[in-house]
């Protein structure tokens, strides 16, 4: 058995902190089994009907389970131990080869029973040997075929609770596992191991170079690692997903978000606007008949009990800036039709009788789910809602004159209106604020959330931004915007929204900043957050103290952020064009 090897672009990575997975499959390898649970061994983890960890990868000798080492590359997986090791790589999205030399390998059931509703059923099957297991959770089956050694069959047809398991074993041998619905022939490739290795690091190369071969040397290898986490979490369209799809991670955030996906189309506008575009509209394939956008899709699941705020339109007005040619007439046709409806969702179904803001119905509705904005009322006409409206309503009247299709006065009109109401409403004179919208009480505005509105840019007035600037500063860290005032008594350090740092609400802080001409508090800002994850890679948020990655460690759009933050302060300093 040869060794592999990978080109010095792809680094490796904690197999505990990020899957090893492949672009377009949906399952990936991970210890990472659950939410905040983390198992012993590997496992052979899918994504389709949600997140379950069907599979245990057990290196095994004569004395039963063996330690060892593991190493990820984005090619290959390896298994070291003193006896031996064992090697992975994805052949295709839905077969991965195995191969060992010096030590076997157990694949077990991960469920300890089988019942008639959960579980996983074990059989050799007649017609070529190979192992079934077939898992309830998923509702696919996984197919051990054997290439060289031999297999070693435990528990098979077994009901109930017992082991099931097939071990792989021999001087040298080699499997393939596959991922399928109901029945497909018996496995057969020509392919050899180093092959696919090969192929797989070849394939890798090319995106990594597409979308982080700008990267100077000093960031190349985090830039590189970001390309992986969103390469490795993509997915095939599947499911309710009717197009390639950047999950936001292959950890339990298994789910695209409708603002998440922003972030993740913004990252590979300059180099792929297509694929960009197709994350753009993940959500939009599922919008209501009132014009919302689920909170949520996925593989088996549309989420709409709540909605996410609407920041469509600042991302597409920034996508097409960013983006490496012009979007088709056609498809900015389509997004027209369908921003126009999520835009009237809020202007009818979300704005009280007599009231001129719309308004959010919960925490989730924002995105910032517990932020401190929402601890005196749940139902509020918030800042950062009005602004981002008000930014997407002005884009709708430019889309609108720009494709012939009116001129675009009633949008700006709509724009006006919700700006004006956003000034006189719900800033008092120092700082914005949320307001009960039946209380008609003033919110605490300790989070950052009531600054969101710097995002309208040279739209404030000079006054106001400069207090604006005051309030990021206070709650600007070594590492980023801190998402609570550090000296709150709310601030809880893994408090979710409540005093981390997040990705996306950097990026549109550093976005406010700059609109409004005050380039080195932005400047501080991303450079802040670029140091953040060269330090503590791609976590779903941060300590804002300590910098300590928190909650889901692989999300892709904190990649995605720092993508777009290394990328534009590269361009700011001419390293790209």
């Amino acid at each position: 058995m040869k060794g592999t090897s990978l080109p010095p672009t792809a680094p490796p990575f904690d197999v505990r902190e990020i899957p090893f997975s492949f672009r377009g499959s949906w399952f990936d390898l991970s210890p990472v089994t659950g939410v905040h649970e983390t198992a012993a061994d590997l496992h052979l983890v899918s994504h389709q009907t949600g997140m379950h960890a069907v599979l245990a990868l057990v290196p095994w000798g004569a004395g039963g389970r063996q330690e060892s080492e593991i190493r990820a590359e984005p090619s290959v997986l390896t298994w070291a131990s003193s006896g031996g090791e064992i090697q992975a790589a994805f052949e295709s999205v839905d077969t991965i080869r195995l191969r060992g030399r010096g030590a076997g390998l157990r694949i077990a059931d991960a469920a300890p029973v089988l019942t008639p509703f959960t579980g996983t059923y074990f059989f050799q099957d007649p017609t070529d040997g190979a192992a079934i297991f077939t898992s309830y959770e998923t509702g696919r089956r996984y197919r051990v075929t054997g290439l060289a050694g031999e297999l070693e069959f435990d528990g098979a047809e077994r009901l109930g609770q017992g082991r099931r398991a097939v071990t792989a074993h021999g001087a040298e041998w080699e499997i393939a596992i596959e991922e399928f619905d109901t029945a497909r022939p018996p496995y057969r490739s020509r392919a050899t191991f180093e092959s696919i290795v090969k192929k797989r690091a070849s394939d890798f190369a090319r995106y990594r170079e597409a979308v982080a071969g700008w990267a100077p040397e000093d960031s190349g290898a985090t830039a590189a690692l970001a390309a992986y986490v969103l390469w490795s979490a993509t997915v095939e369209a599947r499911g309710f997903l009717h197009r390639e799809s950047i999950l936001m991670s292959k950890h339990w955030m298994d789910k695209v978000w409708s603002w998440d996906h922003c972030f993740n189309a913004l990252a590979l506008a300059p180099h792929d606007i297509d694929l960009a575009i197709d994350q753009f509209l993940v959500p939009f394939d599922h919008q209501g008949a009132s014009g919302a956008l689920p909170d949520s899709v996925t593989h088996s699941e549309v989420l709409y009990n709540f909605v996410k705020p609407p920041i469509h339109g600042w991302a597409l007005a920034k996508l097409r800036a960013r983006g490496n040619r012009e979007i088709p007439r056609d498809i900015l046709l389509q997004i027209h039709r369908k921003l126009s409806r999520w835009s009237r969702f809020w202007l009818d179904a979300r704005r009280a009788p007599g009231r001129q803001l719309p308004h959010y119905q919960h925490g989730n509705d924002s995105g910032w789910d517990n932020s401190t904005m929402f601890d005196l009322d749940r139902l509020v006409e918030a800042p950062d809602l009005a602004a981002f409206l008000a930014i997407q309503l002005g884009v709708l009247a430019d889309l609108t004159v720009e494709l012939e299709l009116g001129d675009g006065k009633a949008w700006r009109k709509e724009q006006a209106r919700i700006q004006k109401a956003l000034l006189e409403q719900l800033w008092d004179g120092t700082a914005f604020h949320a307001v009960g919208v039946t209380s008609g009480q003033a919110s605490k505005d300790s989070s950052l959330l009531v600054l969101m509105p710097m995002i309208l840019g040279e739209q404030l007035s000079p006054e106001i931004r400069e207090l604006m600037a005051e309030g990021v500063r206070e709650l600007l860290t070594e590492w980023g915007p801190a998402t609570q005032r550090l000296d709150s008594a709310e601030y809880e350090p893994d408090g979710y929204w409540r005093g981390p740092i997040w990705a996306p609400s950097t990026v549109l802080i550093e976005d406010g900043l700059r609109r409004s001409g005050m380039t080195e508090l932005a400047d501080e800002v991303s450079a802040s957050f670029r140091r953040l994850c060269e330090t503590s890679g791609f976590a779903e948020n941060f300590d804002a103290k300590t910098g300590a990655g928190l909650r889901d460690r692989a999300y892709t759009w904190t990649a995605s952020s720092y993508l777009l933050l290394a990328h534009d302060a590269a361009a700011r300093e001419g390293v790209v064009a």
